[in-house]
């Protein structure tokens, strides 16, 4: 098992400003290279991909208060009436919702420290009801890097993985060990716990807690210099909480300290199922301009 670290790893005590400069603000994304993207494009052989988005709606379970609601409306067509001589009808949509519903990826404005967040930004110079300043979801460059899936309920003998239990450096490399995998600098790293599962089974243990990374976990992918971090998952954070740790702590750590972005709600079953440890990751997320999250439907092409 090889894993390839990042020389001169961030001090924790010492987070901002960002190793990648003062004004940064695209954190670990600065990663992928126009090399690393070729290489990850050789992992293409059969041409399969992958949705890695499940789909949204109200039935989705969420971190409170998050909610979801839908319109479809027929403006100027009032009463079943239709528009000009050739008697053109549509529809159009109105979203009512919390970003954060469903498949997301959390922008680096998202959470912080005492009101600090990535590259030592302070909400009051930033943060604004109509939109961050700074940090945006706009701001997300394309994410097109080799991605890694680590399964964690076949490593575990289960088919999903219990709420409260950690993934830390034992267990991360345990399961890339099993699967014969390295994890490398630049990586997606997503975690399947088979949790999506519980989805219209068991919406309230859904929401009440999940398995997922630990403190120790969190730092050791930060070392190796990844780029995100995703699970089929509402928080891809152990929950409850480690002993002794703070709330969200590793949201803190992975976005605040590290620009690391975090993929909740990914679906990763047929990965998992297919045994696709390895593939081509590729994300564009919607550019809202100031948005702190964005909803996703990234992209595995093995």
């Amino acid at each position: 098992l090889t894993l390839c670290s990042t020389a001169g790893a961030h001090d924790d005590e010492n987070w901002h400003p960002s190793k990648f400069g003062a004004s940064d603000e695209i954190g670990a994304a600065n990663l992928i290279t126009a090399e690393s993207v070729i290489q990850a494009s050789r992992l293409v052989r059969t041409g399969k991909t992958y949705a890695l988005a499940i789909p949204t709606s109200a039935e989705v379970p969420a971190y409170a208060p998050r909610s979801f609601n839908l319109t479809i409306v027929q403006p100027g067509q009032i009463a079943g009436s239709s528009l000009g001589p050739n008697k053109a009808t549509y529809n159009d949509d109105i979203v009512n919702a919390w970003v954060a519903i469903g498949t997301q990826i959390d922008g680096l404005g998202h959470v912080g420290i005492d009101h600090v967040y990535y590259n030592g930004l302070k909400a009051k110079d930033f943060v604004e009801t109509t939109g961050l300043k700074k940090l945006g979801a706009e701001k997300i460059p394309p994410i097109v890097t080799r991605g890694v899936l680590l399964d964690m309920a076949t490593y575990f003998g289960v088919d999903i993985v219990k709420e409260g239990v950690a993934f830390n450096k034992a267990e991360i490399e345990g399961a890339a060990r099993r699967q014969g995998i390295e994890l490398r600098r630049g990586d997606v790293v997503l975690f399947h716990t088979g949790w999506l599962s519980l989805i219209g089974k068991d919406n309230a243990r859904f929401a009440q807690g999940e398995p997922g990374l630990g403190r120790e976990g969190a730092k050791f992918l930060t070392d190796l210099g990844v780029v995100a971090v995703g699970a089929d998952t509402w928080a891809v954070e152990v929950v409850p909480f480690e002993q002794g740790a703070g709330v969200f702590e590793v949201h803190q750590h992975l976005l605040a300290k590290h620009g690391t972005y975090i993929l909740e709600y990914i679906k990763t079953d047929e990965l998992a199922r297919d045994k696709a440890w390895e593939f081509l990751f590729v994300l564009g997320a919607p550019r809202v301009k100031g948005s702190v999250q964005a909803g996703i439907n990234p992209i595995a092409i093995r």
